[in-house]
């Protein structure tokens, strides 16, 4: 049952608790920037919540003469965004699903979740299969700028990219550089002809809620060469609503949210001691670790784990994913 409904979780996503707007004491930036500092703030902050998302992926134009685009997914749910960090300079968002069902049972998943760094001197970007490396951000690249970094649901890295927040032109708005990431569920499951994408990503707020746009090129080799098969457009929409019962995300979240912490850590550990990291993609999970660790939270909610049993669980997990033995 576990795994269906991560599967589940994972279908209707791409294939990504403090109270909203709780902050730390915010570092200051630099005084010729902290106006735009503060107003870059509150434009990621603005996108914690209770919404009803709708997810919409279209592939539209073929690049190879033997590849049909596939018919158009559309999908949706209800999903709480929480602050669960915020030291000024870094904000970081989780995504908790609530899926009811219908028989009216109700299904708590943890899903992605997106880290937002000020003026990043490195930034955590995918490499192929299985691998991510820390790719440093020249100064000139990282003034003003924000990266965003991409996990996913067992907090494993999925992708990262570096952009500014825009202003102009009457909409609120933060967009990748281009980057490549793994496929998503979504395509992973189908066994594709392309292996990975290389797009851009676009947060921009809007008065009802936000958006997430993609703009994806997916890739696969063709004699050797990475090849580009079709392009896609993605567009999530997140559009507050209060008619469903957030309240059992967030409890979900105050009985795990000690273990996801510590799970962040590990896998932050596990990156800076190899400046980077590899764990074995899996279609149905995203990673390797994926059923082991999103497992732990579930035991902790049922009451047959501790906190502290599953941490020291975890621990051994990622180890065995990374190769990395990490430390209390």
């Amino acid at each position: 049952m576990r795994n269906l409904l991560v599967a589940a979780a994972m279908a209707l996503s791409l294939a990504a608790c403090a109270t909203p707007g709780a902050s730390a004491p915010v570092a200051a930036a630099p005084a010729a920037t902290q106006a735009d500092f503060e107003r870059d703030r509150q434009s990621i902050l603005a996108m914690a919540g209770n919404y009803r998302v709708m997810f919409d992926f279209k592939e539209t134009v073929p690049f190879v003469a033997d590849y049909k685009p596939i018919e158009p997914k559309e999908s949706g749910g209800f999903e709480i965004v929480r602050v669960v960090e915020d030291t000024g300079t870094k904000i970081a968002l989780q995504h908790i699903l609530v899926m009811e069902m219908d028989n009216k049972q109700t299904f708590i998943i943890k899903h992605w979740r997106h880290d937002w760094t000020y003026q990043p001197k490195t930034v955590l970007t995918y490499a192929g299969p299985g691998k991510w490396v820390l790719t440093d951000v020249p100064a000139a690249t990282a003034a003003g700028a924000w990266s965003q970094t991409v996990w996913q649901t067992d907090d494993s890295p999925r992708y990262g990219g570096v952009g500014h927040w825009r202003y102009d032109g009457g909409d609120v708005r933060w967009m990748s550089d281009e980057t490549l990431r793994p496929l998503a569920r979504r395509d992973a499951v189908r066994k594709p002809p392309y292996d990975h994408y290389r797009g851009t990503n676009r947060h921009a707020l809007t008065p009802k809620g936000w958006v997430h746009e993609q703009d994806n090129a997916k890739l696969g080799l063709r004699n050797g060469v990475p090849t580009t098969i079709v392009h896609e457009v993605v567009l999530n929409t997140y559009r507050r609503d209060e008619d469903f019962p957030s309240a059992k995300g967030d409890a979900y979240w105050a009985k795990t949210k000690d273990y996801w912490a510590a799970v962040r850590g590990m896998w932050d550990q596990a990156i800076a001691a190899g400046k980077g990291v590899t764990v074995k993609e899996e279609p149905e999970n995203g990673s390797d670790s994926g059923p082991a660790l999103m497992g732990l939270a579930d035991d902790i909610v049922s009451g047959t784990e501790t906190t502290a049993g599953a941490i020291l669980k975890a621990r051994a997990e990622i180890t065995r994913v990374t190769g990395v033995a990490l430390t209390p």
